[in-house]
């Protein structure tokens, strides 16, 4: 793997070090050198959905994501990879305000999406999820039949109406639920696999399919941007297949983040890629293929290599 306008760099093990006047820190086997603003500063093809500048994200006295800006195209799969514990799942996080939750969390900077900051006063959280979904890394169906799984957000958000109250007063629409549940499951090629036990209980599901059922229940609320947290990693070989074939055909419609420590499920699956290394900075952003065939920074090449993480 070559790559082009290298750094000065020097070895070392976990430490702090300084380069160029700056303190760095390193784990076992990374490589010093000073980060390049270039290096991120990627043109994506495409409109941008999100676009996040000047991020910051402490925990309490721990400051887990340093400066991060970065654009990320619609209708694209952008993924997010480096060793555990350097900030991509945080960031992950930020793009809906999930970090929200964390007691201690601070986070400074702008998310954009579609140009209104999702952190000014004012935004309906219950509405930003629902533009913005997320499936976590652990399947976590309801303990309710697949059905109810698939209706239960559009049912809380009002989009459709199937209670005692709305089947006495006319109001329900069953057949509209039974659409949107058919339509979701197929979406998340689900379907065929469930079509006739719709009413059994989905803790009665694989793994593989609590996980597309949670992308169908994801999907039914009409989301724009879909997160997923490592959304493979507790599956089967066979079962992580279909997440991936799944992955590239949302973004037909959707636009996708995905955090993965399956580099080469990030090089299967997405668009671009942006590679986050020791205290949650940034370090190289781009074409997934040039990530990955030619970057620009010795850490990145070392970390794809497997010289760390």
């Amino acid at each position: 793997m070559s790559r082009t306008n290298p750094a000065e760099t020097t070895e070392t093990t976990d430490s702090t070090e300084q380069t160029d006047g700056r303190t760095v820190s390193t784990t076992a086997g990374e490589t010093v050198e000073e980060t390049r603003p270039e290096w991120t500063d990627y043109d994506a093809d495409g409109e941008t959905k999100l676009a996040v500048e000047n991020l910051n994200v402490h925990y309490g006295d721990d400051h887990a994501l340093k400066d991060v800006s970065m654009e990320i195209p619609e209708q694209s799969v952008t993924a997010l990879i480096g060793p555990s514990g350097c900030g991509k799942s945080t960031f992950l996080r930020c793009l809906n305000r999930m970090n929200d939750r964390i007691r201690g969390a601070r986070v400074d900077g702008t998310v954009e999406l579609d140009g209104e900051d999702i952190y000014q006063d004012g935004v309906d959280l219950v509405e930003l999820r629902k533009r913005v979904g997320m499936v976590f890394q652990n399947p976590n169906p309801f303990p309710k039949s697949i059905r109810e799984n698939i209706s239960y957000g559009p049912r809380k958000h009002g989009d459709i109406e199937t209670g005692l109250l709305a089947r006495l007063t006319g109001r329900a629409e069953p057949e509209r639920e039974s659409n949107l549940v058919e339509r979701s499951l197929k979406r998340a090629a689900l379907w065929e696999e469930v079509n006739d036990r719709l009413e059994d209980n989905a803790l009665g599901l694989s793994g593989g399919q609590q996980q597309r059922l949670c992308i169908a229940r994801c999907l039914a609320v009409g989301p724009e941007v879909i997160l997923m947290d490592e959304p493979a990693s507790a599956l089967d070989p066979i079962a992580t297949s279909k997440i991936e074939d799944l992955i590239e055909d949302l973004a037909e419609d959707y636009t996708v983040v995905v955090v993965t420590h399956n580099m080469q499920q990030a090089a299967r699956v997405s668009d671009q890629t942006a590679v986050f290394l020791t205290g949650g900075e940034l370090v190289e952003y781009d074409d997934t293929d040039k990530i990955f065939e030619n970057p620009e920074s010795q850490r990145v090449e070392d970390y794809i290599s497997g010289k760390f993480g």
